[in-house]
């Protein structure tokens, strides 16, 4: 079976402090065509998740200077997290039911990866769509 870990072997996720500018961040997602940015402090650790999103909404939309905006004033603070030994179809489920595209993995506290929806292809992404099928069908 498939892990969330096999999916980010070599990842190097994209990560800012909070005190970074969305100025900043919205570049860097560009640069890296990445949809989020992890936000960590000091010692690594996650404190919160910046995404576009959160750029149109948080941002743009609320009148905000990318250029003044920290982070910190508009990310998702301490979001949801996943185990990287977990199987994708669990990711898969937990960003439908939470309504968001991206999942930090952190294992033991420490940042490990994260997936997007986008990271799902092929088998997984075809049990899942079955699956909410069959749950819509119920309803």
């Amino acid at each position: 079976m498939r892990h969330l870990s096999d999916i980010v072997c070599n990842q190097h996720p994209l990560t800012l402090p909070p005190t970074s500018s969305v100025q900043d961040a919205c570049r860097k997602m560009h640069e890296r065509r990445v949809g989020a940015v992890l936000v960590t402090d000091g010692d690594g650790s996650l404190v919160g998740i910046f995404t576009g999103r959160d750029a149109v909404g948080r941002v743009l939309a609320a009148g905000k200077s990318a250029a003044k905006t920290r982070l910190a004033e508009v990310m998702t603070p301490n979001p949801t997290t996943m185990l990287p030994q977990k199987a994708p179809l669990d990711a898969l489920r937990l960003m439908w039911d939470g309504g968001f595209r991206h999942v930090p993995l952190v294992d033991g506290g420490k940042l490990k990866g994260v997936v997007s929806r986008g990271d799902f292809k092929g088998s997984e992404q075809d049990r899942f769509d079955e699956e909410r099928q069959l749950w819509e069908g119920m309803r």
